[in-house]
């Protein structure tokens, strides 16, 4: 099985499960990570954020690997008001404007939700915004990797799923300088972005804690769904 996250943090609750865990940093930067887990053998890259970033990890890990099942996995923003911050979601359809929408493999196991997501550019950080993409496109989450790992998925002939941690609910603003860690970039522009949001606005520190908080709470429930799929998916 092959897992595609976007960020550290969204891995990090998958990795203490492996054992024989290695890492490989390929010439392009992107670690790729091996292990069994639950009796299934498993491999992982946090690729970035974005379609450009998913894409070429999903492709590293195809090439390398070549997984019989692909997993977009990490966390999302909700559109549709149903779905509260901390939900998991399995989603079984991927959409994305300007490309054919992508159908996801469904799961043998039960979510506390299931959901239509959208892939989009650039963070969506206001209720207003998530509001008329919800109303346009009727997806229920949205995030900026999933389908480009189920198009690649498509195009080598691997069946894809996905599976997200609710991060952010549809009434939910996001501070700026929460918007400006989740944009496509490096880890040290992402370090500057967070030491430069400090110093425009202390009280973004509060802000910035209380997400991570989150994140470390999401990471281990998302952790612990992987865990299960890798159960019952493993080699006979």
């Amino acid at each position: 099985m092959g897992i595609v996250f976007a960020l550290d943090i969204e891995a990090d609750g998958l990795t203490p499960h492996a054992h024989d865990h290695e890492a490989l940093r390929t010439a392009s930067g992107i670690a790729i990570h091996t292990g069994t887990i639950g009796g299934c053998r498993v491999a992982w890259t946090v690729a970035g954020v974005g379609v450009a970033a998913a894409a070429a990890g999903t492709a590293l890990l195809v090439a390398g690997h070549r997984p019989r099942l692909l997993v977009t996995a990490g966390f999302a923003g909700a559109l549709d008001p149903a779905f509260e911050r901390g939900v998991l979601v399995v989603i079984d359809r991927v959409l994305r404007a300007g490309e054919p929408p992508r159908e996801l493999a469904s799961l043998p196991f039960l979510a506390e939700a299931r959901g239509t997501i959208l892939t989009v550019d650039r963070p969506v950080a206001d209720p207003a915004a998530k509001r008329t993409l919800r109303e346009s496109t009727g997806a229920a989450l949205v995030d900026m990797e999933s389908h480009a790992v189920a198009s690649a998925g498509a195009t080598h002939g691997i069946p894809c799923a996905g599976i997200r941690v609710v991060s952010d609910g549809a009434d939910e603003h996001l501070p700026p300088e929460v918007v400006a860690l989740v944009r496509p970039q490096s880890p040290w522009r992402r370090l500057g972005a967070a030491v430069g949001g400090i110093g425009r606005r202390p009280g973004a520190v509060v802000d910035l804690w209380r997400l991570w908080e989150h994140a470390v709470v999401d990471s281990r429930r998302l952790g612990s769904a992987l865990v299960a799929l890798c159960g019952l998916v493993s080699d006979p």
